[in-house]
């Protein structure tokens, strides 16, 4: 099974604030609905299977599948041909499938995985309003449209992959974090440095991996990139979201998987004018 942020096999969820907050009772229902590991699963399959069927349509035709592999890889086509983003694919669904391991993903795994779910999730939404009988097939939730700007803030680590690059969504914790390194790398090169000596430098200040560092530098996928690392699913990797100890917690007593919830809740559908303000709002309650 492949690792996210948080434990794609829970299968129903819940914030021991819902009895109080009608609004984030609603959003936990939303996430109830939701069958993540099929989510992955036919995300992963239709990029597979729509990829497999470019390569053999336009076979000798390598300026139409470069074509394609950038309108429906748009990260990923930047470090990988089509041959190495089919190779990928497979690992991710054979990783995905396997059911006595976690498997890890690298910044690499984690950029096809983001193509391969956006591209997906706005295909299985239209087919909701458009064709609900063909949508319920998939059995992912319950007719209910998959908002992936939240599903991404809620299951990526980051965004690191895509940094120096336009986000397609207000994405807003990770745009916070990508806009800084941006600046910070633009007042090195400013400063006299090359390039590479600011993303340098970057990587140092805001602990970005070596993987989101070669992307960035426009590196391709080399062999150990191609890893997928694992360890067994009875290893308890996601204890750490319930600690109640933990000083990322909103509130006193409050563990890291219900602070996550609860400000996604907050955060879901707004633009990033008003993402910011209710982050702003956040940050001042918590300092006092």
């Amino acid at each position: 099974m492949l690792a996210f942020a948080k434990d794609i096999t829970q299968k129903e969820p819940n914030h021991p604030e819902e009895g109080q907050n009608a609004k984030l009772k609603e959003y936990m229902g939303y996430q109830r609905r939701i069958n993540h590991e099929k989510l992955i699963y036919h995300s992963l399959e239709h990029a597979k299977s729509y990829l497999q069927k470019t390569i053999n349509d336009m076979r000798g035709d390598e300026n139409k599948l470069k074509k394609y592999l950038e309108q429906a890889f748009p990260v990923s086509h930047r470090y990988a041909n089509s041959d190495t983003v089919m190779l990928m694919l497979r690992k991710l669904m054979n990783a995905h499938n396997a059911s006595n391991n976690w498997y890890r993903l690298n910044r690499f795994y984690f950029g096809l995985t983001y193509d391969a779910m956006n591209r997906f999730v706005q295909i299985y939404n239209r087919l909701i309003s458009e064709a609900p009988e063909k949508s319920a097939e998939y059995g992912i939730s319950d007719q209910t449209a998959i908002d992936f700007d939240d599903w991404v803030r809620l299951y990526f680590h980051d965004l690191d992959f895509l940094i120096g690059q336009p986000l397609p969504y207000v994405h807003f914790t990770f745009r916070q974090r990508n806009r800084a390194v941006e600046n910070f790398i633009q007042k090195e090169i400013d400063a006299g440095k090359s390039r590479k000596e600011a993303i340098d430098e970057a990587s140092k200040e805001f602990n970005i991996e070596e993987d989101a560092v070669s992307i960035l530098l426009g590196k391709t996928v080399d062999q150990k990139d191609l890893e997928l690392f694992y360890t067994s699913a009875e290893n308890p990797i996601y204890e750490f979201l319930y600690d109640t100890a933990s000083e990322e917690g909103f509130q006193d007593g409050e563990c890291l998987l219900d602070h996550s919830y609860f400000l996604a809740h907050q955060l879901k559908g707004l633009s990033e004018k008003e993402a910011e303000s209710v982050v702003s709002e956040i940050e001042k309650l918590s300092k006092h």
